[in-house]
């Protein structure tokens, strides 16, 4: 059971219930994780306007869930595991080999690949990456303006591996279990 409760829409701040209206819109439902942050509208505005904002840089989605699975792994959150794992099958179409790979930071794919080893470093690191993981990332074609969307997701699903693993938020997926916690 959340540590923090849960409103549902109806029980939400009315300053967040037109954003949760969009969240429902663009999802088709409300997850849990909205409806909590929900409870801070300003919280709830800010993590919505940083998740667009990056779905429209150069990452692709396939890698946005991909280090979204990665990220999860590592801080050990049951809910962005479960919810990025049903994202990346459902609407990035990645298969069961490729995620369960995200979630160790590996990708048959060199590109992707390196990625990953970068945004895992990143969240290792708490962002003093070495000159050395720059390089490779660079190496693997990924310019400056890449870089900086790698270090946003990775702080954007910090952010949301925190918010959830301080509630231990009622996870509304298919729950699969980070390998860390289990």
């Amino acid at each position: 059971m959340s540590r923090l409760s849960i409103p549902t829409v109806e029980q939400s701040l009315q300053a967040a219930k037109p954003l949760l209206a969009a969240v429902e819109k663009q999802l088709g439902v409300v997850p849990n994780l909205m409806k909590l942050v929900g409870h801070s509208p300003a919280a709830l505005e800010g993590y919505l306007s940083l998740s667009g904002a990056v779905a429209k840089g150069k990452l692709s989605a396939q890698l946005r869930e991909r280090i979204a699975l990665t990220i999860a792994e590592f801080n050990g959150c049951d809910y962005c595991q479960s919810a990025h794992s049903y994202l990346a099958a459902n609407v990035a179409k990645l298969s069961a080999s490729e995620i369960d790979a995200a979630r160790d930071a590996r990708s048959d794919d060199a590109r992707t690949a390196a990625a990953l080893h970068f945004a895992r470093r990143v969240a290792e690191s708490r962002g003093r990456v070495s000159d050395a993981d720059l390089a490779a990332l660079r190496a693997a074609d990924f310019d400056e303006a890449a870089v900086l969307e790698i270090v946003l997701n990775v702080a954007l699903n910090v952010l949301t591996n925190y918010v959830n693993n301080v509630a231990q938020t009622d996870v509304d997926f298919p729950l699969v279990t980070a390998k860390l916690a289990a």
